[in-house]
């Protein structure tokens, strides 16, 4: 089935152990997403954390393993990590780097890692956006 031109796509942020706190401090699943749609990619974590980019703007993305320094959100010099589990993670590289948000102070924002609830399904729609739109 072919999906309507101009539809947003919305992927979940993956929680586990910590979704009670994070969803009382208000970054929880309700408030928290990565979208597609409309050239561009928006990512959410609640009121913590907000970016948006165009789509040209994505060097590559790929399937992140390994050890997480946390869980919520954390970042140093561009390189940021948005998540509510350790699994499920995808990382995604800016250029030029972009703006983002945390805490609504501009950042700069060149990798983000993400927990997606389907990080394959994710990675597959990013494709096949970045495709359309001519930058794949």
């Amino acid at each position: 089935m072919m999906r309507p031109m101009g539809e947003t796509r919305r992927f979940a942020i993956r929680y586990g152990v910590f979704r009670p706190l994070l969803t009382a401090l208000g970054l929880g699943p309700r408030f928290s997403r990565a979208e597609l749609g409309g050239g561009r990619l928006v990512v959410r974590m609640g009121w913590g954390f907000q970016a948006h980019a165009p789509l040209s703007a994505v060097r590559d993305f790929v399937p992140s393993d390994g050890l997480v320094g946390g869980i919520g959100i954390h970042g140093w010099r561009g390189t940021w990590l948005v998540n509510g589990a350790a699994s499920g993670l995808v990382t995604i590289r800016f250029e030029p780097t972009q703006r983002a948000r945390v805490l609504g102070v501009p950042v700069a924002l060149r990798a983000l890692r993400i927990s997606l609830e389907d990080p394959d399904a994710f990675l597959a729609a990013l494709e096949s956006e970045r495709a359309s739109a001519g930058h794949g």
